[in-house]
């Protein structure tokens, strides 16, 4: 198999995968990453796998604040140039050319890194990300819950990222907050001295750790790109106690951080695998998605929604 996403050996000898380094790959002119083929993917998910707002967020955002355009997702794929508008396309392995592509991807690694299989070298829940932004666009400082390769396809953009083990960007609160309720973190004066500032063309990108808080900006131009994100064991476990403790914290239920109390986490792990075993079934709905998004994480779980004509306008 060809090569599709590189980087010096030694960063993956040194780096991979606690910190983050520059990378490159072949896929900018992959024909599933075009305008053209996006719209039709557009046109295939559903409405809680998209996410869009105006571009004109602040690095800093409030989130019950973020701005909206008034625009369905077809139109900002095709006026992406003036729609002043950031859009997410979430979980694009649900259709098989893009889990095909995600896949391949991850493959080349752990070829290049000696493995036969995306299992053996630890990467499962593989997930994709699209990203379809204005001119001039921002992504505001953020944190997500899993390790990402990500790929720029058009335009130019700045990618900021700043340590994860830095409790004065994000204390445990706040991780616990983006990973279950929303992804923004305050950003406050001094910040951006501390960042990895990455200039990102097409043909680059930049590997981002598991909680490494980030913030992006487009440039000139329309931007396409794409995070290829995966969860090891560990993430995925870290990320179920969050979950577990944000459901009994929002029950009047305070809690330690992961790993404080490790029986008391080996009991929450057995009721999230219960609850999430009981609900797996469930999930092929997406109004069932959202009512357990709801029921789980709180009224305003499913805050994407607001920007969708005919939706209610939650936000959090």
């Amino acid at each position: 198999m060809t090569d599709m996403l590189m980087a010096e050996r030694s960063a993956f000898e040194t780096l991979f995968p606690n910190k983050p380094f520059r990378i490159t790959h072949n896929l900018e002119n992959d024909p599933r990453l075009t305008l053209d083929a996006i719209l039709e993917l557009v046109r295939a998910l559903p409405g809680d796998h998209i996410e869009y707002n105006s571009g004109q967020a602040n690095v800093s955002q409030d989130p019950d604040a973020t701005p909206l355009v008034d625009l369905p997702p077809e139109e900002i794929v095709k006026r992406v140039e003036t729609a002043g508008a950031w859009m997410v396309l979430k979980k694009i392995e649900a259709h098989p050319a893009y889990k095909q592509l995600l896949e391949d991807a991850l493959l080349s690694v752990a070829h290049a890194q000696g493995h036969a299989t995306l299992k053996e070298a630890g990467f499962s829940n593989v997930e994709g990300f699209l990203f379809v932004s204005s001119p001039h666009s921002t992504t505001p400082f953020h944190i997500d819950s899993e390790d990402n390769f990500f790929v720029q396809i058009h335009g130019d953009k700045l990618f900021s990222i700043f340590d994860n083990k830095d409790r004065s960007l994000a204390n445990e609160d706040q991780i616990e907050h983006c990973i279950t309720k929303h992804r923004n973190v305050a950003f406050k004066d001094g910040f951006d001295d501390r960042a990895m500032h990455n200039d990102l063309k097409p043909g680059e990108g930049v590997f981002v750790p598991y909680l490494w808080p980030h913030y992006v900006k487009t440039k000139d131009s329309y931007s396409i790109s794409v995070a290829i994100t995966w969860k090891t064991q560990a993430t995925k476990r870290r990320n179920q106690l969050y979950i577990a403790n944000a459901m009994l914290r929002d029950r009047g239920f305070p809690q330690a951080a992961p790993g404080v109390h490790p029986a008391w986490d080996a009991a929450k792990m057995a009721f999230v695998a219960t609850a999430s075993a009981v609900a797996s079934p469930l999930r092929k709905s997406e109004e069932l998605r959202k009512l357990f998004r709801k029921i789980a994480l709180g009224k305003n779980a499913n805050y994407y929604y607001r920007g969708q004509k005919g939706e209610e306008g939650v936000a959090n």
